[in-house]
């Protein structure tokens, strides 16, 4: 409630933009019947405008006879008022049309190594297609990574693989995905008879993602029970350098089962069953925290499906 001294906000106080505009086609046709036609609207809905505005005001703005319409002298002043809050209104709607260009002109990709390398490449081939004009930059990452860049505004959207949401993100999960133990086909493990332990898995050396990526916040999450990992064998920083050093036979390791198709078919990597743990992850898109990235970047969220 108002006190003495105050006023109703400014809303209250003012006609708003379709009055305005109504207002300046009156000057314009000289006649309310074709000023509600240019607009749109009917006239008798046109006559209860032009009324409630000249409430609002407590002047009388247009003066009707049998030959038309025109403007009272208060009513050539109102509309030269309205003439320039309309044009504002319109610089104002030409600034954020530019806005909303220039935001879906270019959209800002941060992946975590898995996702960037095996799903992203289908989805933004695919994104082209709806937005050909929509330049994309990727960076990938691990999840941390992913994470400082959202927080910093260097991405507008970002992917990650682990077990929950970074601080200051909101997310939506797009799929899940399994962690495979994994060796070449001389390793001692690949001629196993019984799958292996937990402890087992924990006390041997593997060769590992670095700290902060997906793949090692689940492993170590799923160890912690059974001693915790060993000291790693390798620590490297991408999947695929991961891959080419289990293959060479340095040691074993675990993997998303997204990056390990082609290697488990042609048996250059021999899957190695686990029982006891769970090595399983889900996989979200992530983004600061507050409603759905809108343009290009819920365009790219909608092509997501479950993997």
């Amino acid at each position: 409630m108002n006190g003495p001294g105050d006023t109703a906000p400014l809303a209250h106080r003012v006609p708003d933009l379709g009055a305005m505009e109504l207002l300046l086609a009156v000057a314009r046709h000289g006649s309310l019947g074709r000023a509600a036609r240019d607009l749109g609207i009917t006239q008798p809905a046109a006559s209860s405008r032009v009324r409630s505005m000249e409430r609002l005001l407590g002047v009388a703005l247009v003066e009707r006879s049998p030959r038309g319409s025109r403007l009272t002298a208060e009513g050539v002043l109102v509309t030269d008022w309205a003439r320039r809050v309309v044009e504002a209104a319109e610089a104002f709607e030409a600034g954020a049309q530019a806005l909303r260009g220039r935001r879906d002109s270019r959209l800002r990709v941060a992946a975590s190594m898995t996702i960037a390398e095996y799903l992203l490449p289908g989805w933004l081939i695919a994104l082209r297609s709806e937005r050909p004009g929509t330049a994309v930059s990727l960076s990938a990452g691990n999840s941390a990574v992913v994470a400082e860049r959202l927080l910093s505004d260097e991405a507008d959207l970002g992917f990650v693989e682990g077990l929950g949401v970074p601080a200051g993100l909101d997310s939506a999960v797009i799929g899940h995905d399994r962690l495979f133990v994994v060796a070449a086909p001389s390793h001692p493990w690949a001629r196993r008879r019984h799958p292996l332990l937990p402890a087992e898995l924990a006390a041997t050396p593997l060769i590992l993602r670095e700290p902060g990526s997906g793949t090692r916040q689940v492993l170590d999450a799923a160890l912690a029970a059974h001693g915790g990992l060993a000291e790693p064998l390798i620590e490297l920083s991408s999947t695929t350098a991961v891959k080419a050093s289990v293959v060479s036979g340095a040691g074993p390791s675990v993997l998303s089962e997204l990056a390990l198709g082609e290697e488990l078919a042609a048996r250059r990597l021999v899957q190695i069953p686990v029982e006891g743990v769970r090595l399983r992850r889900d996989l979200r898109a992530v983004w600061r925290q507050g409603p759905l990235p809108a343009g290009p970047a819920r365009d790219l969220l909608s092509l997501t499906r479950p993997t």
